[in-house]
């Protein structure tokens, strides 16, 4: 069963087959002319050759179009450098598409990049200053990190935790849409954990709060690493603990219920953790 579980969860989009991510900011260097570049724009969308059909990969720029003192190393993946442009321009044949783009999954290693890139970027947008005596902040030259030449305080990228909890009930999960978020497809129970709050407590409070279910028996499925929010998910298998009436949180949920494993699973892309969880689930049920 370990080995199967193992095996079914191979599909996240940090899952990058032969490819080798690093992340090691000791291995920056500057910018070759093939090497990508992220540009992000403040409207949530990134620089990507024109898309004619939803069949196009999403195609980055390359460095050699942008001047090398704009670019901020990001990561490698394989022999190529990720970085982020420091000004938001326009190249012909280029065009900005919401980042939600990277829910294409095509291909698998960019959709991970996409989703990286802009996590670093909206660090890099919201750490400009000091938050103790509001001096200007600058690159740190040892490790990935922005310092205040003023007092010192060393400000890290900043990374927040939350779950996805699949709550069961024998053949049926809980799925759920959101009322106003841009993502409307099939979603799980999910929330960021609080002050004091372990991942399991984060929970079963996210489950009583947005459905009214209590739940038992939570088993550690997997993580995930989400950037688009600046998250690290951790997703747990639950069993509901007695009433399964659902009482959905209208001002945060547009529909809640009850579907079985028969039902077709969602459309999109499977590499999230939340349909990743509900693959497994619809193959394997809640046996972990």
């Amino acid at each position: 069963t370990r080995c199967r579980a193992l095996s079914s969860r191979k599909t996240m989009i940090q899952d990058l087959g032969n490819s080798v991510f690093n992340n090691q900011f000791a291995n920056r260097r500057e910018a070759k002319a093939d090497d990508f570049v992220f540009a992000f724009n403040l409207h949530k969308e990134v620089l990507i050759k024109e898309v004619v059909t939803d069949n196009d990969p999403v195609i980055l720029p390359k460095a050699k179009l942008f001047e090398k003192t704009s670019l901020i190393y990001l990561f490698s993946i394989d022999d190529k450098a990720y970085f982020l442009s420091q000004e938001a321009k326009l190249l012909p044949g280029f065009a900005y598409k919401s980042v939600q783009i990277l829910r294409k999954d095509n291909p698998r290693v960019t959709s991970f990049a996409l989703a990286t890139a802009f996590h670093l970027f909206t660090w890099y947008q919201k750490t400009q200053y000091c938050g103790a005596c509001a001096s200007k902040l600058v690159p740190s030259t040892q490790e990935r990190a922005m310092i205040c030449p003023h007092c010192g305080q060393i400000y890290y990228p900043t990374i927040a935790p939350a779950i996805i909890v699949a709550i069961t009930d024998g053949d049926k999960v809980v799925v759920t849409t959101y009322k106003d978020r841009v993502y409307r497809g099939v979603a799980l129970i999910a929330g960021f954990c609080e002050i004091g709050e372990s991942a399991e407590a984060t929970a079963k409070r996210e489950a009583f709060e947005e459905v009214g279910l209590k739940i038992k028996d939570l088993k550690y499925f997997g993580s995930q690493p989400w950037g688009l929010d600046s998250n690290l998910l951790v997703g747990y298998m639950a069993t509901v603990d007695g009433d399964t009436t659902i009482k959905r949180d209208e001002n945060e949920l547009a529909q809640a219920q009850w579907m079985s494993r028969e039902e077709p699973p969602p459309k999109e892309s499977d590499n999230s953790l939340t349909k990743t969880m509900l693959k497994y689930f619809k193959e394997h049920g809640n046996d972990l």
